[in-house]
C-alpha cells in the first residue's frame, strides 16, 4: 500500500491505494472518475485513454504508482467554463461517436495528436487513432470531427 500523489484535472489528490493499481483503477474507483472507460484490459481497444503530463497514455497499462507525482487529464478534465472541448464539440457536432463507449479514449488521443501536429492528413489522422477501437462506426464522421476540431484549437 502506498499513497499515490497527483494532480488530476487541475486538482491535487493524495489516495492510499496498493501498489499494484492500475492508473484506470485508481481514477474511477478511488477517485470517481468514471469517464475513462475499461473495455478491454490488454490494452488493445483505447477507451481508457487520458493525458498524463500532457502525453496520451493507456490508462489500463500504467500503475498509478508509476506516474505519481504527475499532472493527468482525463476526459472530465476538458471543459472550460461550463463549455466542451473543441474536440468534444466536433465530435458531437459531426456525429464521431455512436453509443460513446470508445468516445473518452478516442477523444483525449486526437487531443494529443493535434498537439502535436496542428493539420493533420486523413491519414495521418488514422494512423494516430489506430490504437483506439470504435466497435459501432465506421470512422469517417471520426476522422471528420478530428479535422473540424483542428481548425478550432
Amino acid at each position: 500500500m502506498g499513497k499515490i500523489s497527483l494532480e488530476v484535472n487541475g486538482r491535487k489528490v493524495e489516495k492510499e491505494a496498493p501498489d499494484n493499481t492500475l492508473l484506470s483503477t485508481f481514477l474511477r474507483e478511488h477517485l470517481q472518475l468514471t469517464g475513462t472507460h475499461i473495455g478491454c484490459d490488454t490494452s488493445q481497444c483505447g477507451a481508457c485513454v487520458v493525458h498524463v503530463d500532457g502525453n496520451s497514455l493507456k490508462s489500463c497499462t500504467a500503475l498509478a504508482a508509476d506516474v505519481n507525482g504527475s499532472k493527468v487529464t482525463t476526459i472530465e478534465g476538458l471543459e472550460t467554463n461550463g463549455n466542451m472541448h473543441p474536440m468534444q464539440e466536433a465530435f458531437k457536432k459531426l456525429h464521431g461517436l455512436q453509443c460513446g463507449f470508445c468516445t473518452p479514449g478516442m477523444v483525449m488521443s486526437a487531443i494529443d495528436l493535434l498537439q502535436k501536429n496542428k493539420k493533420p492528413s486523413d491519414t495521418e489522422i488514422r494512423d494516430w487513432l489506430e490504437g483506439n477501437i470504435c466497435r459501432c462506426t465506421g470512422y469517417q464522421n471520426i476522422v471528420a470531427a478530428v479535422k473540424e476540431a483542428a481548425t478550432k484549437m
